[in-house]
């Protein structure tokens, strides 16, 4: 308790950011991008989370954990994608360059950091899930990783996907092929329609003996299908890695 409630804050207390970007996304997501003060800022990898404390002191203990969305590699500045879903996020949008907050973290086992041997990445999200996938790929840009990537991302409509432009971009720069799984298409789509189905997955997963892990990340909903989907597959339940954003 004197731990959590005392030192914890104490070092947030002595280790502030400051916020020098808001910017709007689709799908009601915010880009927020802090940059420490007066200290080196924090290590992590790619795919993890840290606990946010904006407009109050960390003793408040009113901490909102959000997935870290920005690259590892780029120290001096850390991002998150943050959807505006409760009462504390629909608040993101009135923060102001200069503002201090606080960063507790980072956390998490979410990372294919962890699972070097893997020669083929596997990113499937939904909604604001795409937030540990874009730390993913912008950090594997920085790193110039060559191996090839599979993003699933499903969404409800064309227009609420989040990050659609950037990752139109970012195939372009990594060996990265993006598969849109529209709820509701427009008329003229070409691509999948629905949900991400174990019909959709082996039309896109990796063919032969290529070592793939798979990284699953948005509602609870959205994981347990694709789970329950991987398995039909026969994906070995070892090379699955699941970020549930469920408390």
């Amino acid at each position: 308790m004197a731990y959590l409630r005392v030192y914890k804050p104490w070092q947030m207390l002595r280790r502030p950011y400051r916020v020098v970007g808001v910017q709007p996304e689709r799908a009601s997501t915010w880009s927020l991008t802090l940059e420490p003060m007066g200290h080196g800022g924090m290590r992590f990898q790619p795919g993890q989370f840290a606990w946010l404390t904006a407009w109050r002191s960390p003793f408040a203990a009113h901490e909102h954990p959000f997935s870290l969305s920005s690259s590892s590699e780029q120290t001096d500045k850390v991002g998150f994608a943050i959807k505006e879903l409760g009462d504390f996020t629909a608040t993101i949008g009135e923060l102001q360059p200069g503002q201090r907050v606080y960063i507790d973290g980072p956390y998490g086992a979410f990372s294919p950091d962890r699972y070097a041997d893997v020669e083929h990445l596997v990113l499937v999200a939904g909604g604001v899930g795409i937030a540990p996938m874009m730390s993913i790929l912008r950090t594997m840009v920085d790193r110039g990783d060559e191996r090839p990537v599979t993003l699933l991302y499903g969404s409800r409509d064309w227009d609420s996907i989040a990050f659609r432009d950037e990752l139109a971009e970012l195939e372009g720069a990594l060996k990265l092929k993006v598969v849109h799984v529209l709820e509701r298409p427009p008329e003229d789509w070409q691509g999948e329609v629905g949900f991400v189905t174990d019909q959709v997955l082996a039309r896109h997963l990796p063919q032969g003996a290529v070592r793939y892990d798979v990284f699953l990340c948005g509602p609870l909903g959205m994981l347990n299908a694709v789970e329950a989907a991987l398995e039909k597959l026969q994906v070995p339940q070892k090379r699955i890695h699941l970020e549930r954003f469920d408390l």
